[in-house]
């Protein structure tokens, strides 16, 4: 870095710490839109820019466009849109003046081969180039292949500016660690991995977020950075994966993976996670094929793509159980009215993005059965719960949204068609249920060795 760039970079530096460089803010989702209304209510004027003109308008009318439980999200919004700190365009001439500009696109991976598609990070790239303010520092809080910033982010933007990264302008990769239904909190309180072209640059980036981030910032290198983000999902994904496979195995030796997970964390140093019904969200399940997508010509991961295998699996695992529960009481899956329960990924939360219950629907259909859906937050499943479940032959459970753990069993077993009961997320107890008259089969539960009758009765379903 020349004299003259290490100057100009301090000068940013400054600004930052005062609160006096403008911020453009890439991409409205999840992440983008927290990141802006953060930086917003610290003091900063923030420029968001997104192609969603539904959520546009929703902002520019000062509401938030996410559904779901966030605690504290919508209250942001309306105050960093109400003081003007917060503006949102579909135009990226917006962005110009910008001294600080932070990409938080999606980048997800190819149905078949796996590799990472940067088509919005690209057009992004793109559009940012010529509008680009020299001497600018360019974030890319995305989730990428390791060694993307080097050879997809600088090139582009070096082509599409005509200036060079490090000397004219400045480019760090701090890849998010949010979680719907915790954005703002896991964004103020998680510690951050803060990659910089250059030390100083990373140093320049810590000043940014150390006006709302709580956590610990750590510095280092581009690489390491996207390295570091990737690893742990993909981590996770290996966590999560025994445990599904765990669960299996108890359920097909006849033993409870509940209480067996129970024991074996008492061991020192183990932690056996909850299995459940699949894994869903923009980052899991893509996150491990990132991490070893430019790896893979000249070594091919084991563990990892395994672990994909098993957790992708779940959703079909739960088609097999409601088969089971439908077949003890001598009716077939082809033409059966399965009521599912739960649409989004995670509970509390109407982020759908890779839901497991997309693929346990499509599977059902797939064999002639006729799922009926709800989720209380996904728009297009709000629909009363009892219109849902009443008639079914069987009732699904994907999603641990409180309004399922919060069913009153007598009321379910009276509108049902068919006592049988299908468990992804260990909401209810295999005796609890089996006690009400459910046929109950679960995610790491061993099935019972009789069957149970329907039985009749007056309560009221809560919705």
């Amino acid at each position: 870095m020349t004299t003259d760039a290490t100057t100009q970079l301090t000068e940013l530096t400054h600004l930052i710490s005062e609160k006096r460089a403008p911020v453009a803010v890439i991409g409205l989702g999840y992440v983008g839109l927290s990141v802006a209304g953060m930086l917003a209510r610290c003091g900063f004027a923030v420029m968001g820019v997104d192609i969603n003109m539904a959520r546009i308008a929703a902002l520019q009318a000062g509401r938030s466009p996410m559904e779901g439980e966030e605690p504290g999200f919508e209250e942001l919004i309306t105050e960093v849109t109400a003081s003007g700190r917060l503006n949102v365009t579909a135009d990226y001439d917006g962005v110009r003046g910008a001294r600080v500009v932070i990409i938080c696109v999606d980048t997800p991976v190819e149905e078949e081969t796996h590799l990472p598609v940067y088509k919005a990070l690209r057009g992004a790239l793109a559009s940012l180039g010529p509008v680009l303010e020299p001497g600018a520092l360019v974030i890319v809080e995305s989730t990428i292949a390791p060694g993307t910033m080097t050879t997809l982010v600088i090139p582009t933007l070096e082509a599409s500016t005509g200036m060079q990264a490090g000397e004219d302008f400045y480019l760090g990769h701090c890849p998010e660690r949010v979680t719907p239904g915790k954005l703002l909190y896991n964004l103020t309180h998680l510690s951050r991995t803060v990659g910089g072209q250059t030390p100083d640059v990373a140093a320049a980036m810590v000043t940014l977020y150390t006006h709302y981030v709580e956590g610990d910032l750590d510095t280092t290198d581009l690489l390491s950075a996207e390295i570091v983000k990737t690893a742990e999902n993909a981590f996770r994904d290996v966590q999560i994966a025994f445990a599904n496979e765990l669960a299996i195995i108890c359920e097909t030796l006849g033993a409870d993976a509940f209480e067996v997970r129970e024991l074996v964390n008492k061991s020192p140093g183990r932690n056996v996670l909850m299995p459940g019904a699949g894994v869903g969200g923009h980052c899991i399940p893509k996150d491990p094929w990132l991490l070893i997508a430019n790896v893979r010509a000249q070594y091919e991961p084991l563990l990892i793509p395994a672990a994909r295998a098993v957790n992708n699996q779940m959703p079909y695992r739960m088609v097999e159980l409601t088969r089971q529960g439908l077949a003890a009481h001598g009716v077939e899956l082809a033409g059966a009215r399965i009521a599912v329960l739960g649409y989004a990924f995670r509970e509390g939360t109407d982020d759908d993005r890779d839901s497991p219950s997309q693929y346990l629907i499509a599977a059902l259909e797939a064999e002639g059965a006729l799922p009926v859906v709800h989720d209380p937050y996904v728009r297009a499943y709000q629909v009363p719960l009892e219109a849902v479940v009443s008639g079914a032959q069987a009732v699904v459970l994907m999603v641990g949204h409180a309004a399922y753990r919060e069913l009153d069993l007598a009321a379910l077993l009276a509108v049902v068609a068919l006592p049988v009961l299908i468990d992804g997320r260990h909401i209810f107890t295999a005796a609890d249920a089996r006690a009400h008259g459910f046929t109950y089969l679960g995610v790491g539960t061993p099935q019972a060795k009789s069957d149970h009758a329907h039985s009749g009765s007056d309560a009221v379903l809560r919705s």
